[in-house]
């Protein structure tokens, strides 16, 4: 991972996931609690923020939402002189943030006290590296086109990290997969797709920032269609970025959300303890899947090791006879596949013919090997009938993880 120092807030693994809060100082911005017209106001909610747990404080001079136009750079220098002013005012030890997809206004920003720069447009205005790299400051890039009117308007998960790749990273770049309905180019079914597949975005080995605070693509699956009624979705969703890599998660809601990722953090399976080993830098990446090991592969190439001989899936089957079970072992001694029997696999007597138990004893047997070993496995194991359950759930693993 390569660590960001943001203004001495350290971002990236061996260090708690941080709390970005949303201050809006645009008029057409949608979403009002976040949304401030007057200095005083913002001044006030930036402290109030930094009180509860924000770490960050992102402030936007435009909206990016699809439903409202694109401002061209002079609105946003602009608009500039007050957010430049609440900076100067507010009493706070938060890491200040601009929202901006101009280089020229991420240069007067960073002169005039701002400490980083989130580029909603991923580096679409091509001089943002350089202005960035000239103030030694942390960017966030998002996935975009290379379009300065069009920020995060993508729809596949390849096109994301084909955006992120697409002009190169600086030393402190922060990476953003860019989540939300953009014209309905990335519709819920991608944003729940891509959220699902979170983890492979660790494969560029740079913090992580996730927005998905008060998204429809969350309400939709609560049946909460309202933004003010997506608290509890978002806090839900926090909790599994924090699990899948984020280091800053993006929020209106700063106490909630902070409280949540404090606990995600704590009792999760991350390594946000070790900053890495004392000779170098490494850290734990838990919960590889096979698409991961692709990623990093596509990233990195690799050693000829195949990417399916890295990547462990587990299975657990219910209501296996001794003789089933016995196949099923065999057939896992003979292509490096472990198959280890609960002790209270004891079927029913009825059901012993057709070489199924289904005792609620059971506590079933756990199979577990690589992905390439499954592969190979596959075919015997459905020959068998009474293993046609776990073949059908084996053979759909290993196509959602691209690999049969």
């Amino acid at each position: 991972m390569n660590h960001v120092d943001i203004a001495g807030l350290p971002v990236g693994d061996g260090h708690p996931p941080r709390i970005m809060g949303v201050l809006n100082m645009s008029v057409e911005s949608n979403y009002d609690p976040s949304t401030w017209g007057d200095v005083d106001g913002a001044v006030e909610h930036a402290e109030q923020m930094a009180t509860e747990g924000a770490d960050i404080i992102d402030v936007g001079l435009q909206s990016s939402n699809p439903k409202n136009p694109w401002q061209a750079v002079d609105t946003e220098l602009d608009r500039l002189d007050r957010a430049l002013e609440v900076v100067d005012r507010a009493d706070c030890d938060a890491v200040w943030s601009i929202e901006t997809r101009y280089a020229e206004v991420a240069d007067a920003a960073l002169d005039g006290g701002f400490d980083m720069v989130n580029d909603v447009c991923g580096f679409a205005d091509p001089d943002m590296p350089d202005v960035c790299e000239k103030h030694d400051a942390a960017v966030v890039k998002m996935a975009s086109p290379p379009d300065i009117q069009s920020p995060g308007h993508l729809k596949s998960i390849d096109d994301c990290f084909a955006a992120l790749e697409r002009g190169g990273f600086t030393e402190k770049t922060i990476i953003d997969p860019a989540f939300g309905g953009w014209y309905d180019e990335k519709t819920h079914e991608d944003n729940w797709e891509m959220f699902r597949r979170l983890r492979e975005f660790r494969a560029f080995g740079r913090p992580m920032l996730t927005a998905t605070n008060r998204e429809d693509f969350l309400g939709v699956v609560a049946d909460r269609p309202e933004t003010e009624d997506q608290l509890a979705v978002s806090l839900a969703a926090a909790t599994m970025e924090v699990e899948r890599g984020a280091d800053i998660v993006r929020t209106h809601d700063v106490p909630e959300t902070a409280d949540v990722v404090a606990v995600a953090a704590f009792l999760g399976d991350g390594d946000r303890a070790n900053a890495g080993d004392a000779d170098g830098d490494a850290a734990s990446l838990p919960n590889v899947a096979a698409r991961e090991v692709e990623r990093n592969v596509g990233l990195r190439g690799h050693n000829g090791v195949e990417p399916g001989e890295a990547a462990t899936l587990s299975f657990r089957t219910t209501g296996l006879n001794e003789p089933i079970r016995e196949r099923l072992a065999a057939i896992g001694a003979d292509y490096g596949v472990l198959v280890a029997a609960g002790a209270g696999e004891r079927p029913s007597p009825e059901n012993v013919a057709g070489g199924r138990g289904d005792s609620p004893a059971s506590e079933g047997t756990f199979v577990a090997g690589t992905a390439s070993a499954f592969e190979d496995a596959l075919a015997e194991i459905a020959e068998v009938d009474a293993l046609q359950p776990l073949a059908g759930r084996i053979r759909r693993t290993l196509a959602r993880e691209r690999l049969a």
